[in-house]
C-alpha cells in the first residue's frame, strides 16, 4: 500500500478512536447555549470502559439523578431535548449547541423542558429521561459511532411518548449532522421539527410514523 494512503488511513483510525474516548464536557455545550437552563445527569455506566463494554448500563439513568428531573419543571412540557455524549463527545462539542439552538427557534408554541446533558449515554437513556419529565416527545442529540471519515457526526433521535422499553423501531433518526461534510445545523433542525410536528399529529414515531406519512403524502408535505 502506498505511504500516503496508509498514513491517511492511520490518521482517520486514530481520530475515530480519539472521538470514542473523548471526555464529554457539559460546559462546552452550556457556554455555547448562553442562556437555557440545563440539568446534568449520568447513566449507570460509571466510566468509559464500562460504558463501552456494557451498553445496557448506558441505557438506564443513575437513580440519584431522578429527583432532579422530577423537580425540573412545574408545568408539564411538550418536549425534552437531551444532549448525550454517545460514542463521540467530539461530535457533541462541535455540533450539539448550534443544532439545539436552531431547533428551539423552530419550536414556537412548544413547551420545552430544561435541557438535559447526559454522560455515558446511549440513545435509549432519553426514554427514561422523557418519562421522568412527563413529556410527549424526547429528542436525543448524540455522538454517533465514528467512521474512518467521520469522527464528529451527530445524530438526532425522536421518540413519541418516551418510556422504558421503547424499541429502536419506534424512533425516527436524523443522522450525519456535521457541516460542511454532512447535514447543516439548520437543515437538521428543519427535519427534526418536521418529525416532531408529524409525531404530535399522528401521536407516534418510528416505522409506524413513516408508514402513515407515506400513506398520506399531503399531510407529510404540510408537516
Amino acid at each position: 500500500m502506498p505511504t500516503r494512503p496508509l498514513l491517511a488511513f492511520e490518521l482517520a483510525h486514530a481520530q475515530a478512536r480519539d472521538a470514542v474516548h473523548a471526555v464529554f464536557d457539559p460546559a462546552t455545550v452550556t457556554d455555547a447555549l448562553n442562556g437555557p437552563a440545563a440539568i446534568t445527569v449520568h447513566s449507570r455506566a460509571p466510566d468509559r470502559a464500562t460504558y463501552l463494554q456494557r451498553p445496557d448500563l448506558g441505557r438506564r439513568l443513575r437513580e440519584e439523578d431522578l429527583p432532579a428531573l422530577s423537580r425540573a419543571t412545574m408545568d408539564r412540557p411538550d418536549v425534552a431535548i437531551v444532549v448525550a455524549d454517545g460514542l463521540s463527545a467530539t461530535a457533541v462539542h462541535s455540533h450539539a449547541a448550534p443544532t439545539l439552538l436552531a431547533l428551539c427557534e423552530r419550536l414556537s408554541g412548544w413547551r420545552v423542558a430544561p435541557i438535559v446533558l447526559a454522560r455515558q449515554a446511549r440513545v435509549a437513556l432519553g426514554d427514561e429521561i422523557g418519562a421522568a419529565l412527563d413529556v410527549d416527545a424526547v429528542v436525543v442529540l448524540i455522538g454517533e459511532r465514528p467512521g474512518l471519515s467521520a469522527p464528529d457526526s451527530l445524530g438526532a433521535y425522536v421518540t413519541w411518548a418516551p418510556r422504558l422499553g421503547r424499541r429502536d423501531s419506534e424512533r425516527n433518526c436524523v443522522s450525519n449532522i456535521r457541516p460542511p461534510h454532512g447535514l447543516a445545523h439548520a437543515e437538521a433542525a428543519d427535519e427534526i421539527a418536521r418529525i416532531l410536528i408529524a409525531a404530535r399529529r399522528m401521536r407516534l414515531t418510528g416505522v409506524a410514523l413513516n408508514a402513515s406519512l407515506l400513506a398520506q403524502p399531503d399531510a407529510a408535505a404540510d408537516g
